[in-house]
């Protein structure tokens, strides 16, 4: 695989932060086993992991006044460097008022090993918390997370449902391809704990 220092990159309009390859999870359906890029990106597969001060001058290269919103995904799990998601969307706080995004499993309290959900007031707009599937056997089934001896359905909702009091548009999420019957059940799931779902379409 071909690995430059692709941190940012655009789609629809919208500036996307790749700031790590790494990612506690193997899901079936990952991008990453599609190939090296995202919708006609540059290859995301990063030579090295970037430090905050690479990230933030990657950035400073952009027209924060030209996208509609900033979203903190790449090829891997933003929250393995929350420090430095977080030092960079301060960065941007002080420059400009884009939204901001960030796209994650919601297993940060497990990778970073302590209650992250405080951490994430006044760093993003919106939260996108990827679901997945409806139970904690389909879950496993579905992302293969390397945590072996933990639920980690269980903790990605408790999560979900602590990080809503902090980042007030909380969204779980699921890819269409688990099926109408799941997406059903992914529904109650989330109305269950006062989350909205999004269904977002599985691009091979």
């Amino acid at each position: 695989m071909e690995k430059r220092m692709t941190i940012t990159y655009e789609i629809d309009g919208k500036l996307y932060l790749n700031i790590t390859n790494k990612c506690p999870c193997n899901c079936t359906f990952c991008i990453r086993n599609n190939g090296d890029g995202a919708y006609g990106s540059d290859p995301l597969w990063l030579e090295h992991q970037p430090t905050t001060n690479e990230v933030i001058d990657a950035v400073k290269k952009c027209d924060l006044g030209s996208y509609k919103e900033v979203i903190f995904c790449g090829y891997g799990e933003p929250t393995c460097e929350l420090e430095v998601l977080k030092e960079t969307a301060k960065y941007i706080r002080s420059v400009s008022d884009i939204p901001i995004r960030i796209n994650t499993n919601g297993l940060s309290d497990l990778i970073n090993k302590r209650d992250t959900a405080p951490e994430f007031a006044g760093v993003a707009d919106t939260i996108s918390i990827s679901l997945n599937a409806s139970d904690s056997k389909a879950y496993a089934a579905v992302t293969r997370p390397s945590f072996k001896d933990k639920d980690c359905f269980a903790e990605m909702l408790s999560f979900a449902e602590r990080v809503k009091n902090y980042v007030p548009n909380t969204v779980l999420t699921v890819v269409d391809v688990i099926g109408q019957e799941e997406i059903e059940k992914s529904q109650k799931i989330a109305d269950s704990i006062g989350i909205k779902l999004r269904v977002r379409q599985y691009i091979g």
